[in-house]
């Protein structure tokens, strides 16, 4: 049987983190707010685990984005397939990934959607032309690099 996967970002700041991404895939942020506020009614977590952005309850320290025809855990609010989950921490992004992610675009609409992205928060790094193809590089918000062809 094939293992299940996500890709895990660090971040310093998770909803930001989550809300770009949402918006560059066109993802949606997972929900996470009907878990929390069980546990938080039942005295299984604190307060201080969670926050408040854009008017639902997240985790502190974490969020993530999913596809939106993908199928969703009823009790978590977690997807159950294709996601990004971005992760707390302290220390800043110091080198070159050593993964990314390529967002492949319809035809012509590559520039669209480079400067959709930068609307967002992306950075537009360089653009690359070569024999085997035509792309541009970004960086997220946090300096985390992508391709988008």
């Amino acid at each position: 049987m094939p293992l299940g996967w996500k890709v895990v970002f660090d971040a310093a700041d998770p909803h930001r983190q989550a809300l770009f991404w949402a918006e560059a895939l066109e993802y949606v942020i997972e929900d996470n707010s009907a878990l929390i506020r069980r546990l938080l009614s039942a005295g299984a977590i604190e307060a201080d685990l969670c926050l408040e952005f854009q008017g639902r309850l997240f985790w502190r320290d974490a969020a993530a984005v999913r596809h939106p025809d993908d199928p969703v855990d009823p009790v978590s609010g977690a997807g159950l397939g294709r996601r990004l989950l971005f992760n707390r921490v302290p220390e800043a992004k110091t080198g070159k990934n050593r993964l990314h992610l390529d967002l492949h675009t319809a035809p012509g609409t590559r520039a669209a959607t480079v400067a959709r992205l930068q609307a967002h928060g992306a950075t537009l790094l360089r653009h690359v032309k070569e024999q085997g193809g035509e792309w541009s590089v970004l960086a997220d918000p946090e300096g985390n690099e992508f391709d988008v062809a």
